[in-house]
């Protein structure tokens, strides 16, 4: 069986690989596992009512208390757990995933995301049948021994079953608690942390695309409050349109309200804020390893770099390694995923880390990704080196590098399959130390990423395209 947990918790079509039983246990395992107060919040998916629902019954089931937060980003959430100091905090996100995807994720009670080995316990906590599996199995333990002790004793001798695990009735269920002023707490925070440096946005037009999601209700108030002045779109939603066509995985809404509104930056998030991807006026696309190069940079120069050194992935552009090296900052890389960066990161004390799609954590300001911090800190590094956005995002030139996403039925069988590896051998022989090919099944999706970085963009094209097909094929 595969693992439950993918690379950023639980996920799947509502209602159907991801349903409601599947969210109450998890809802019951937050209350077990992380303790007896859960901020719980959402993305704008419509069915977040419905497996919040079912997530909050499942907490409560347990006996714990829900700090219902509403619509919030994902990083709203990690922040709220340390500010209400509750036991942890549960997201129903499927982040950049389409509309009919959900998922539910976990944060401790400092708000970092779950390690595998608590993930695991609860993985086995739901395949045991949650709590009422528990009381059953203890039950029986009890009637056995009971058996064991008495076995002439009455089949009906129900004082026998007596046992340690029971499910909470009476005053010990548990409640829900409404936060009214979740998005006011998350917004404040943002704007606080570059105020705080004497940095203002006044004079500074943005182009924000929120994605239909869930940072519509926060980064549009924290960037004005900050003195900017907003052009926003695609900040309704009706539930079904977020992340369609629009937000941080496509670009060209925002690219046309660039050109519209003549806007000095663009910025874009994913459904639940966890990401972020920006554009400079002349349309290029700023992606994560950009971000970390300007702030790495900015970060050095004030002295706040841990170690003059930044976390980042395997998938991470080779001119984003070079351009630090030159700087001389080391670059520390992880599988991809933005859990494995924040482990390096805590592990041995750094600062900074992210991903090229987006994900940036910045541990002096939150505890994950975090779309509109992010995006807060890029501005005020710009704003410091006194340049243009165009001309700050050249202290690293990207390598050309191809991506293609093969959508398979079974993404863990292309590690078996002696066709891809070959065609991967292939493409490398041939790029010799003037590229590479990096091959990984997706966390979240069924499918497999395929990516080839070359010097000559042509060759990283062909050689993506080549082994793609070998993966549609084979797998």
């Amino acid at each position: 069986m595969a693992r439950l947990f993918g690379t950023d918790g639980v996920r799947g079509i509502a209602n159907v690989e991801l349903t409601c039983e599947m969210a109450y246990r998890l809802g019951q395992a937050a209350a077990i596992y992380l303790g007896k107060t859960i901020v719980v919040g959402r993305d704008t998916r419509r069915s977040g009512d419905m497996l919040g629902a079912a997530l909050s019954a499942g907490i409560m089931s347990a006996g714990g208390t829900v700090l219902e937060a509403g619509i919030i980003p994902t990083p709203g959430v990690a922040l709220l757990v340390r500010e209400m100091r509750a036991a942890g905090g549960a997201v129903i996100s499927a982040s950049h995933n389409p509309p009919e995807y959900n998922g539910i994720k976990f944060f401790d009670a400092q708000g970092f995301k779950l390690p595998d080995a608590v993930e695991d316990e609860i993985e086995a906590f739901i395949v045991n049948g949650g709590l009422e599996g528990e009381v059953a199995a203890a039950e029986e333990a009890a009637w056995s021994a009971a058996q064991a002790a008495a076995p002439d004793a009455p089949a009906d001798a129900t004082s026998y079953l007596a046992s340690e695990i029971k499910m909470p009735a009476g005053a010990e269920v548990g409640v829900v608690i409404p936060l009214e002023n979740a998005c006011d707490i998350y917004i404040d925070h943002a704007a606080r942390s570059i105020e705080e440096q004497g940095i203002s946005f006044k004079g500074l037009r943005i182009a924000l695309d929120t994605g239909h999601g869930a940072s519509s209700l926060t980064s549009p108030e924290a960037l004005r409050r900050l003195g900017a002045e907003v052009s926003v779109i695609n900040d309704d939603f009706d539930g079904m349109d977020i992340n369609v066509r629009c937000g941080s995985t496509h670009l060209e809404p925002l690219r046309a309200l660039m050109a519209e509104t003549g806007a000095d930056v663009g910025i874009a998030h994913d459904g639940d804020a966890d990401r972020v991807m920006l554009m400079a006026p002349d349309g290029t696309e700023i992606d994560g390893d950009m971000v970390e190069a300007v702030c790495a940079l900015d970060m050095r120069e004030r002295g706040v770099l841990a170690g003059d050194t930044v976390v980042s992935t395997v998938m991470c552009n080779f001119g984003f390694v070079r351009a630090m090296k030159e700087m001389g900052i080391n670059v520390v890389q992880t599988k991809v995923g933005d859990r494995y960066v924040l482990e390096a990161m805590r592990e041995h004390g750094y600062s900074i880390g992210g991903e090229q799609s987006g994900h940036m954590i910045l541990l002096d300001h939150n505890s994950t990704g975090d779309g509109l911090m992010t995006a807060c800190q890029f501005l005020a590094a710009v704003i410091r080196s006194g340049k243009p956005v165009a001309e700050a995002i050249q202290v690293m030139e990207k390598m050309p590098q191809t991506l293609i996403n093969v959508r398979v039925n079974d993404k863990h069988a292309v590690e078996d399959s002696a066709e891809v590896a070959a065609a991967v051998a292939s493409a490398e022989e041939a790029l010799g130390e003037d590229g590479r090919v990096l091959l990984r099944p997706s966390g979240t999706e069924p499918v497999v990423r395929v990516m080839v970085e070359a010097v000559d963009p042509a060759a990283a094209q062909a050689h993506a395209e080549a082994i793609a097909a070998v993966v549609e094929a084979c797998v």
